[in-house]
């Protein structure tokens, strides 16, 4: 079986949004299953990782096209300010800015890789009559790249399976958009039709397998995973410090403000808890935590710009705890951060700031991995804190974590495998 998968990210890319293809296409030969990946020539990756490249497999073929990016043509006229690093949303845009935030956001729909929907439908459909192909795959966000599939099944009838690595209209941002009540409506209706029209729908979570079950009855819940290959009997020397570490981005909605309040007030109380207390945030910081962090007297504040993949891996099994911060958003309930996968094969305890009926809760729950602590409850994450430092002042700081092997990313491969198969047989 071959299939071609459309992905906007691929290597040198760097962050979360590379990471599920490439370790699918990773593994997906041992199953039987030969991957092409369509992707961008001239690609605009906020983020370039070269360490990644070591896990794409030989020979492995890839089509390349030219975008042409909006977003670099209205960045030469964007005045300092009017957008943060990394992409994020500014909360208190220029009025440049907002005039900017407006046009991306109305006029670019779904978003600013529209306009290579039209090229890459005439670039794969001289493809697909010269190449035999079982089944189209297109993952997003962006999810300009779920038209490209739409566009080629009206015309050609191929299979074809949308995997949603965010949701479209319930991604985290959606709601903070300049869009105009027409510009809404034309996202769900596009939404709906693609829903509609796959084959298959992918997702990482059950809230977005929830969310979409009225538009498809052909949705496929496979998570995100970890992939370290490394020996994990290797003996790992803890940080000294009682290290709170985070690691991604951590936009203004993800900043977890009850964790600063609760850290500020122990370190008052307990000199010593202050001059143990160690916090790593390792990624891109929005200018919201740092403004947040300078309220607070305690110190011991680190902070690390991106480094390797490889490289996280080593401050994940060394950490005394591992952070989760989920996004305050009214779809927080969905939210599964990919990193809480390696944060699992790290086995560290995990200390999560979100909802406590939501996805990633029941991930912890399951596998005993961790506690998660909703964005208003003070007095629980206080005597979870203070039990998390006893138990490193006593030397004895371990999680007893269990059944975590069904997150490897193999083990997730195999069962996207059984699902393509299922679409092709069908």
């Amino acid at each position: 079986m071959k299939v071609l998968i459309v992905t906007y990210y691929w290597v040198p890319a760097g962050g979360s949004g590379v990471q599920r293809w490439l370790k699918f296409v990773k593994y997906l030969r041992s199953f039987g299953i030969e991957p092409v990946i369509y992707t961008v020539e001239n690609p605009n990756y906020p983020l370039v990782d070269t360490s990644l490249s070591i896990d794409v497999p030989e020979n492995i073929e890839v089509i390349k096209s030219p975008i042409l990016e909006p977003n670099n043509l209205l960045s030469r006229f964007k005045k300092k300010g009017s957008q943060t690093s990394a992409g994020f949303l500014n909360p208190n845009p220029t009025f440049f800015g907002k005039v900017l935030q407006y046009i991306r956001a109305n006029y670019f729909i779904p978003d600013a890789r529209k306009f290579w929907v039209k090229p890459s439908v005439k670039k794969l459909k001289n493809y697909l009559k010269e190449n035999t192909v079982d089944i189209l795959i297109t993952t997003g966000p962006p999810h300009s790249m779920h038209l490209i599939g739409l566009q080629l099944k009206k015309e050609l009838g191929i299979k074809w399976a949308a995997d949603f690595r965010d949701p479209w209209t319930d991604i985290d941002y959606f709601h903070q958009l300049p869009l105009t009540k027409k510009s809404i409506k034309k996202h769900h209706k596009l939404e709906k039709e693609v829903l509609k029209k796959a084959d298959a729908i992918l997702v990482i979570g059950k809230t977005m397998k929830e969310n979409y079950s009225d538009y498809s009855n052909k949705i496929y819940v496979v998570t995100n995973g970890y992939d370290n290959e490394e020996d994990q009997k290797e003996k790992i020397n803890l940080d000294e410090t009682f290290s709170i570490t985070h690691i991604g981005l951590m936009n203004a909605d993800r900043n977890p403000k009850i964790l600063w309040e609760v850290l500020d007030e122990i370190c008052k109380e307990n000199v010593q808890f202050s001059n143990d207390l160690e916090i790593k945030l390792i990624g891109k910081v929005a200018k919201e935590i740092d403004e947040t962090l300078e309220k607070y007297s305690f110190k011991g504040v680190k902070k690390i710009n991106y480094v390797p993949h490889n490289e996280v891996l080593n401050y994940q099994k060394k950490s005394q705890i591992l952070l989760l911060a989920v996004n305050n958003v009214p779809s927080a309930k969905g939210i599964i951060t990919g990193k809480i996968f390696e944060y699992l094969q790290a086995k560290r305890p995990i200390l999560a700031i979100g909802p406590e009926n939501g996805d990633l809760a029941e991930i912890l729950n399951v596998t005993n991995s961790g506690d998660i602590v909703s964005f208003d409850n003070k007095r629980k994450l206080k005597i979870i804190i203070t039990n998390l430092y006893n138990s490193y002042k006593a030397q004895n700081l371990t999680v007893d974590s269990k059944d975590i092997g069904k997150f490897h990313r193999q083990e997730l491969t195999r069962q996207l495998t059984e699902i393509l198969k299922e679409i092709n047989n069908s």
